[in-house]
């Protein structure tokens, strides 16, 4: 067990970590991509409840 931590520790100091600039772009592409696409949703769902009022 103990040569398993020894082993994850050695892999987590190989790992390439992101700089807090790629992590701040990376945060705002997705924060954009999802507010983006939750209004895409929304204006579908508008779309929609107006055709689905206007044949009932």
């Amino acid at each position: 067990m103990i040569k398993f931590f020894k082993s994850v520790a050695h892999e987590m100091h190989l790992v390439t970590w992101p700089t807090a600039k790629q992590n701040r772009h990376d945060t705002g592409t997705v924060i954009t991509t999802s507010v983006l696409f939750a209004l895409f949703l929304g204006v579908l769902d508008y779309l929609f409840s107006v055709l689905t009022q206007m044949f009932m």
